[in-house]
């Protein structure tokens, strides 16, 4: 699943993305509440996390717009204004949890959890599927002519970024940076080896094939008519 969170304090904002990506989310930051709402506004995701103090336009201001533009993705604040009357503020402008900082990172992974699945509408929606593959976003889990495929936290963020981006050529430099969160470094063969051991997973003894190396530009998961 897809998260966005905006967080000015550079510190935390790493935190929080580095431990929801091993946590097996892809996982986007914007370090402004202008880059926060636009990215809320234009791009497709499950659950933001949203501080309320921020640099151009504040928390308030971001989950605003997302419900008057008719978004109803499941928003939680992660702020240190704890008081009461913000709590109902924010809950009355749509928010649907309130988390006050400093935190635990376990209570807010439970929390996340907790709003993915309350959030859940139709199975089909939760569910990323391509011929007799299927990846289950709540449950976190991959099936294959329903068997069932143990991945790892890595291996099924990269999957689910191949599923969600079905019939792109995905170069490694785009790969990399959002499943490890790391710039392209030519000289490593990290991404190649994660691709060649999904690949042994899902791919080696079924057909039709559905992971597709195109040399020089990149990784596309898709079925393909020769297959």
């Amino acid at each position: 699943m897809k998260l966005l969170i905006v967080e000015d304090e550079c510190k935390i904002g790493d935190y929080l993305k580095q431990g929801l990506t091993e946590a097996g989310f892809i996982v986007d930051l914007a370090r402004n509440g202008l880059d926060g709402q636009h990215l809320a506004m234009t791009e497709s995701y499950d659950l933001l996390i949203l501080d309320i103090m921020l640099p151009d336009v504040d928390g308030w201001r971001v989950l605003k717009s997302v419900r008057e533009a008719g978004g109803n993705v499941p928003v939680m604040f992660l702020t240190a204004r704890d008081n009461v009357d913000d709590r109902v503020k924010g809950l009355e402008l749509g928010a649907d949890d309130y988390l006050v900082k400093p935190f635990a990172f376990a209570e807010l992974l439970a929390r996340v959890r907790t709003l993915l699945r309350r959030g859940a509408t139709p199975v089909a929606e939760t569910t990323l599927k391509i011929a007799d593959l299927e990846l289950d976003l709540i449950r976190r889990c991959v099936t294959r002519t329903g068997q069932r495929i143990k991945l790892t936290a890595k291996e099924f963020a990269l999957l689910e970024l191949l599923l969600r981006r079905r019939g792109e050529v995905l170069p490694r430099s785009l790969i990399a940076s959002q499943v490890w969160d790391m710039n392209f470094d030519s000289n490593t063969n990290v991404i190649d080896v994660a691709i060649r051991r999904l690949r042994a997973k899902i791919d080696e003894d079924f057909a039709p094939k559905l992971i597709h190396t195109l040399r020089g530009m990149g990784y596309m998961l898709d079925i393909r008519e020769e297959d």
